[in-house]
């Protein structure tokens, strides 16, 4: 689906009344659990401690209860009797239990919305599944929801840990779970696409450019074009970016940058446009010229063009030939100064000219077709 073989359809509008689960990474402090623990009794709801280890799971509920006394504490894990195991969830779901403490058990199957706080001890043997699914075992209501990640105090945190933890810190919102896959896609990397490997060419060559490889081959096979592989840097003192308070989170915000980072064709600029005006309502100023200066991006890459700059008086254009079309320059309102023979000037350049009216000059400037440079 991410790269075309199938189509894939994400749904980023939750329930009425959800609300996202607040979430933190923090080191095993036993403050803050009881805390954790005591806010969640005093407004009558129930909490899940994971500690994903039978063999001392006993020991590690004898010590919350020590620490939380008010509490009703409960063990639940894969290896009790059948019956016994029944009767916990049974006793959780009837509020007859404060604090269940349990394995991953819990982690599908379980719709508890009383349940609202969850503590997972050692958050960095988990994978990232693992905690998003763990997650998603409280905020199943309306009443807001927290997640604490304990983490050990002595333990270092090998690189693929911590990428993974702040990934679940920095995905918080509701309908995050698609960028969670891709960040873990990211992190584990990905097996070969025909084949049972579970490891493949992604390890050597990098994700990135394996995607960008599999694409083109994609579109070779469909006979598509291929978007030019020249990346255009284009800097025109454009007041464009996503204004403060428009995208509400912070991770929404760095994923839509990627995207327009990544796009090659104007078709996903036009689904990023849809998207952001379904999403967070109609686009601001700034928020349409960061569309028309990645369009622009895209266009300069198409006919050549590797870098565009405007200083006060120019434009300053490098291409990857020597070839443009003068005239249709000229006729742009710029004219053109060969500096060598792959850089032009456009100039004297109309400095004056509002961020729309500069758009709409590169626009004219970018409709030419490669010609030799006279």
């Amino acid at each position: 689906s991410l790269l075309g073989l199938r189509e894939v359809s994400v749904l980023n509008t939750p329930p009425q009344d959800r609300l996202a689960i607040r979430t933190a990474v923090i080191p095993f402090d036993r403050k803050r659990i009881r805390e954790a623990v005591l806010h969640e009794l005093a407004r009558g709801g129930q909490t899940f401690f994971v500690h994903n280890r039978v063999w001392n799971i006993e020991g590690v509920a004898d010590e919350l209860r020590r620490l939380v006394p008010e509490a009703h504490m409960a063990v639940a894990h894969g290896q009790m009797p059948e019956h016994l195991l029944e009767q916990r969830m049974a006793d959780f779901l009837d509020r007859k239990i404060d604090v269940l403490v349990a394995t991953t058990i819990i982690e599908s199957g379980l719709d508890i919305p009383n349940a609202n706080t969850i503590i997972i001890n050692e958050a960095d043997s988990f994978g990232l599944a693992d905690l998003h699914q763990l997650r998603g075992r409280v905020g199943r209501y309306k009443h807001r929801a927290y997640a604490y990640f304990l983490l050990p105090r002595r333990r270092v945190l090998a690189g693929p840990a911590r990428r993974r933890l702040k990934a679940i810190e920095d995905y918080a919102q509701l309908g995050a779970g698609f960028r969670i896959a891709l960040r873990d896609l990211e992190i584990r990397g990905a097996g070969n696409i025909l084949g049972p490997e579970q490891s493949g060419h992604i390890a050597a060559v990098g994700y990135e450019l394996y995607r960008q490889l599999l694409e083109r081959a994609i579109r070779r096979d469909r006979g598509e074009p291929e978007p030019r592989a020249v990346d255009a840097y284009v800097d025109l003192r454009l007041p464009a970016y996503f204004p403060p308070g428009y995208i509400p989170t912070e991770g929404d915000k760095m994923a839509l940058y990627r995207r327009l980072c990544r796009s090659r064709v104007g078709g996903d600029l036009e689904d990023i446009g849809r998207e952001l005006r379904d999403r967070f309502g109609p686009l601001p100023r700034e928020a349409e010229l960061l569309l028309y200066r990645q369009g622009l991006r895209i266009r300069a890459g198409e006919v050549g063009i590797t870098s565009m700059v405007r200083t006060e008086d120019r434009v300053i254009v490098h291409f990857e030939e020597v070839g443009v079309a003068t005239s249709a320059l000229e006729r742009a309102g710029g004219i053109v100064r060969l500096l060598d023979p792959h850089t032009i000037h456009l100039y004297p350049f109309p400095g004056d000219l509002g961020p729309e009216e500069t758009v709409a000059f590169f626009r004219k400037v970018l409709q030419v077709e490669s010609v030799a440079l006279k």
